[in-house]
């Protein structure tokens, strides 16, 4: 998507009362928010991929219950934000935790960006830390499982 026609749409956002425009042409999408009192903001995301639905109750599942997923043993410490979630304080710098070490209640875990500030994400419980449910840099949502502490 080029330059000028992103100028359009900005504007287009700042002259019109609408609060987000999202427009997606092959694999380019992009999404303008009007943010309040602070302009406004451009995001460019990759366009996701298609995924297959689950599959449904065929023949192979006929008399048996539908299974829940399965529930991680041991606390899980929860995104208290929408952001992205990062494992370290900067590309290239040591993870704050790995899966097996020991922590402490109030230990840093990771760092969450949202809205370009960076919030450190604080152990709510001491123990081992059994997994690391999020990806470097991926984007979570509010009350995602993020670890599991056991």
């Amino acid at each position: 998507m080029d330059l000028r026609k992103l100028k359009t749409l900005i504007e287009l956002v700042e002259t019109s009362g609408i609060a987000e425009l999202e427009i997606q042409e092959g694999e380019e999408r992009v999404r303008i928010t009007r943010a309040p009192m602070s302009g406004t903001q451009t995001v460019m995301l990759p366009a996701a991929a298609p995924t297959a639905p689950p599959p449904t109750g065929g023949p192979h599942n006929m008399g048996s219950e539908p299974t829940a997923p399965a529930k991680p043993e041991g606390h899980v410490v929860k995104s208290p934000m929408v952001g992205t979630f990062y494992r370290a304080a900067s590309p290239g710098a040591k993870s704050f935790v790995e899966v097996g070490d020991t922590v402490a209640q109030g230990d840093a875990l990771c760092i969450i960006e949202a809205m370009k500030l960076m919030n450190e994400i604080e152990a709510d419980a001491a123990g081992t830390v059994k997994a690391i449910l999020a990806e470097n840099g991926q984007a979570v949502e509010f009350g995602q499982p993020l670890f599991v502490i056991v």
